[in-house]
């Protein structure tokens, strides 16, 4: 089959080439896939640490083409969203049917392909928040991918939400249209405090966050992306007034709970409008030097897909 195999020698280190054809596991569905969505970690860690001839790629979407023979997910002819570690920049993918999602029928399957680490990272945060309806969220990275479907997600889920970046003047615009009530560069800059955050940044952005919690709050980490760590002055985890039975939740998103359902309403979400993917770069997995390039020097304010045509 054609796919997108790793060979350093190649413009970004990714050719379009033949691999094996996957042979599904029993719990496994074979998808025909026809977009995917690619981002910053893909290509400066998935890519730059595999093998040459490996089939990298995280999220795709498609057609079920083989139905698992266990008999779970859906029947061929369905339109799926997947998720799994490696595999899926390729014409086709075995994947668990624990980890796809049904798409509705004429939706634009490559812009669905964004959904599954940042939508379901934001949703599984929110979702460890606990209910949204006149609360206060802060979420910061909210120009990344998580952060924007965070953001929209907060918003749907009757949140005041407080977006945090570093170019609120930049930004600012872009991140109220997607249901921002404040854009701020510091959670310092809201008087009051927080009834949940969901943290892309971590280092000291994460011990400031934590220290803006309202008791009984919960700060979610779902990224790290300074080279800083968390250092906690003395006593901001003691028992206090105001800041009792506040919590830091760890996360990982393959493990987050009912993968296939959010995964699901998530792409339904997107197919009808009312999530936006934020798609920066689109085009032909024949132009993945392209797309690879613009993310590896951080040109891209959002997801690169492409179409396998």
């Amino acid at each position: 089959m054609q796919a997108l195999v790793v060979d350093r020698s190649a413009a970004g280190g990714l050719r379009l080439g033949e691999a094996p054809d996957p042979s599904p596991g029993p719990g496994q569905a074979l998808v025909a896939v026809s977009g995917v969505s690619i981002n910053y970690g893909d290509v400066q860690h998935d890519v730059s640490g595999a093998p040459d001839g490996s089939v990298p790629g995280w999220e795709a979407a498609g057609v079920v083409a083989q139905a698992a023979a266990d008999g779970s997910g859906p029947p061929v002819g369905t339109p799926v969203v997947s998720f799994a570690a490696d595999g899926g920049w390729a014409r086709l993918r075995a994947v668990d049917t624990a980890y796809l999602g049904v798409v509705p029928a004429g939706a634009d399957l490559a812009a669905v392909a964004t959904v599954p680490v940042a939508g379901v990272s934001a949703l599984a945060a929110l979702d460890r928040i606990g209910p949204l309806l006149g609360r206060r969220v802060l979420v910061t990275g909210s120009t990344g991918g998580v952060g924007r479907y965070a953001v929209q997600l907060g918003r749907l889920g009757g949140a005041e939400v407080v977006a945090m970046t570093g170019d609120p003047a930049r930004h600012g615009e872009s991140l109220r249209a997607l249901g921002a009530d404040v854009v701020v560069s510091s959670p310092v800059e809201v008087e009051g405090l927080f009834d949940g955050v969901v943290d892309a940044v971590g280092g000291p952005v994460l011990v400031e966050a934590f220290g803006r919690l309202a008791r009984n709050g919960t700060l979610v980490s779902v990224g790290h992306v300074t080279d800083q760590p968390e250092v906690f002055p003395f006593g901001a985890l003691l028992s206090g007034p105001g800041q009792d039975n506040r919590s830091i939740a760890s996360f990982f998103m393959p493990d987050s709970t009912d993968f296939a359902r959010g995964l699901t309403w998530l792409a339904g979400r997107v197919a009808a409008g009312v999530l936006d993917p934020g798609i920066a770069w689109r085009g032909s997995w024949t132009a993945v030097a392209e797309a690879v390039e613009l993310l590896r020097s951080r040109r891209l304010g959002g997801k690169a897909v492409l179409d396998l045509t």
